[in-house]
């Protein structure tokens, strides 16, 4: 389970970067979005839900 979500919070640090020329103008909504998925998974580890060990 861990190694799964650490897999997915690279892909998402990787996708949320604005290099593409499509994806300028998306604005902090990559980020933003980034963000929170961040801050309810480190609630989730200190609440113990999800494992801590990858």
């Amino acid at each position: 389970m861990g190694l799964l979500l650490l897999i997915i919070i690279v892909l998402l640090l990787i996708g949320g970067l604005p290099t593409w020329p499509y994806s300028r103008n998306w604005g902090y909504a990559p980020s933003g979005g980034l963000g929170l998925v961040l801050a309810i998974l480190l609630i989730l580890i200190l609440l113990d839900y999800v494992p801590r060990g990858f």
